[in-house]
């Protein structure tokens, strides 16, 4: 990668660049390529979870959007694992939802919200780099889905759940593996590996080419951002020493333990063959050092 080909990480950059307006078009390239429609932003609503320091790892919510629909959108940029993400990422939907619609609207003002969570850690079992969750209602004998007829302005309506309920997206970078030839997958490749190719057609990307490049950054910006790389990987370093410290004292543990289980083992063996030979309980006792009460047992 040529020095003028350093682009900034997309976390570094969702809390720095992305929510300028000039800037728009990166994101909303990713968001088009993820949920296959074209998206244009709105504007950038008022978001709790934006700090901009270099502690600031353990991320919330770092871009909340209003798209051309009027529909929300949640993007996060998760570096390490959190307890219960899962149940974090619903309440963030949830308040979401409430806090845009005012106290007195009909329920029709409630708008849907895409949950869209970019996971640089291992969220449990599974083979792929994208998962998506939707809300839907399936007959549990005819297997189909159900469609809801609603009355708005003297019309009937027929709407899915499925275009009202969130639907949450799961972008688990470190699990591609692939070469990227699909705009996704160069998406997936730019997220991981910090790489644009310079014919890219993806949507999104051409501006990313021209609007975070690390060396367009002044001085204190590019210190600020080295910073902010350090201490990722300064964590990364403390969780995989962790991780293999833990594993290490994991198996000494449950060799020590394998062992200790053995010796029991084999002696209760003996104690029981002992036994069956026709030999007092005493000399059991005493050539095994099981207790009495034990060897009656057996």
């Amino acid at each position: 990668m040529e020095q003028n080909d350093k682009y900034i990480r997309f976390d570094w950059a969702i809390k720095r660049l992305l929510r300028n307006k000039v800037n728009f078009g990166v994101l909303e390239g990713l968001l088009t390529v993820l949920l296959g429609k074209e998206i244009h932003i709105l504007d950038i609503l008022e978001s709790e979870g934006n700090q901009q320091c270099e502690e600031d790892k353990f991320n919330r919510v770092d871009i909340k959007a209003r798209n051309s629909e009027g529909e929300i959108i949640i993007v996060e940029v998760q570096i390490t694992r959190e307890l219960y993400f899962l149940e974090r990422i619903l309440y963030g939907v949830a308040k979401a939802i409430t806090e845009h619609i005012e106290l007195g609207h009909v329920y029709s003002e409630v708008k849907k919200v895409y949950s869209i969570s970019i996971l640089y850690f291992d969220i449990g079992k599974g083979d792929d780099y994208l998962y998506h969750g939707q809300n839907s209602f399936v007959g549990v004998h005819t297997g189909d889905l159900l469609q809801v007829t609603t009355k708005e302005k003297n019309a009937l309506v027929r709407r899915l759940p499925s275009e009202i309920f969130p639907e949450y997206f799961l972008i688990r970078v470190n699990e591609f593996d692939k070469v990227a030839v699909t705009p996704l997958e160069e998406w997936i490749d730019y997220l991981k590996n910090g790489h644009i190719r310079p014919d890219t057609k993806a949507p999104g990307l051409a501006e990313a080419r021209q609007k975070l490049v690390y060396y367009n950054m002044d001085k204190a910006e590019r210190e600020a951002y080295d910073r902010h790389v350090d201490a990722i990987m300064i964590q990364n370093d403390v969780l995989d020493s962790a991780k293999f410290e833990g594993l290490v004292e994991g198996r000494m543990e449950g060799k020590i333990e394998g062992k200790i289980e053995g010796k029991i083992e084999g002696k209760l063996e003996i104690a029981r063959t002992m036994k069956i030979d026709g030999m007092s309980i005493d000399v059991i006792a005493k050539y095994t050092g099981i207790s009495p009460a034990e060897i009656e047992a057996l």
